[in-house]
């Protein structure tokens, strides 16, 4: 691809980016918004395919600079009734150019791309979204050294994590509580309750169970009331 070409995309880019300042139908910014992507994705594509394949994949010739490509980890993240909030640092990102910073938006996964900030290409993919997002309500806002994500939710639920990875994670590490017969005796339901907890626990919970042990065991000896171990 000729620099030309580029160029003329990066132009067609700032000129559309124009008119989403000035366009107030939501209609009319939703067909904007889906023209600067494919623009965005085409320019990415041209700008990848003027790289050297000897570098591959830790560099890349981006806007005139030779860039390192960096995959971000870390994020922090928030909710609101209708949108999923993703917050990514990056100092200085306010100083690019619009185009140098784009995200494709998909129904179960986004992909973040930041290109040409001091000579580095940054790109965070989240993939297997905890819920579906709609793609076409969705964007982005730079701030100062801040990435905003809105991922606008298709059903106004809370998340209880942003992937589903994340949930099942999480979900295998909780104890299921055992069910317990209100004829029973209340002290052998503890017992079976605390049991549980403990062969099912991760390290934290067996060492605070284990602790609660050898306390009621030293008061055991020294004749002080104690609760009945496991």
């Amino acid at each position: 691809m000729s620099p030309s070409k580029i160029d003329e995309i990066k132009l067609d880019i700032e000129e559309l980016n124009k008119f989403m300042e000035q366009a107030t139908r939501q209609k009319t910014k939703d067909i904007l918004t889906l023209e600067l992507r494919k623009l965005q994705t085409e320019l990415s594509k041209h700008l990848e395919g003027n790289q050297n394949p000897e570098t591959k994949p830790t560099s890349t010739q981006v806007f005139g600079n030779k860039c390192y490509e960096v995959k971000l980890n870390n994020y922090a993240w928030d909710q609101s009734e209708k949108f999923i909030k993703i917050y990514i640092t990056l100092k200085n990102v306010q100083s690019l150019p619009k185009e140098a910073v784009y995200c494709d938006f998909m129904e179960r996964s986004i992909d973040l791309r930041v290109l040409g900030l001091d000579s580095r290409n940054y790109q965070l993919p989240i993939n297997n979204l905890c819920e579906e997002i709609i793609p076409e309500q969705s964007y982005t806002k730079v701030k100062t050294d801040m990435i905003a994500i809105f991922l606008a939710k298709k059903s106004p639920k809370n998340w209880s994590h942003v992937t589903g990875v994340e949930k099942r994670i999480k979900e295998s590490k909780t104890p299921a509580v055992p069910e317990m017969s209100e004829d029973s005796d209340p002290s052998s339901n503890l017992m079976s309750l605390m049991k549980k907890f403990y062969d099912e626990g991760d390290d934290d919970m067996k060492r605070t169970i284990a602790k609660a042990w050898t306390e009621s065991q030293d008061k055991r000896t020294s004749g002080l009331p104690s609760v009945s171990p496991l």
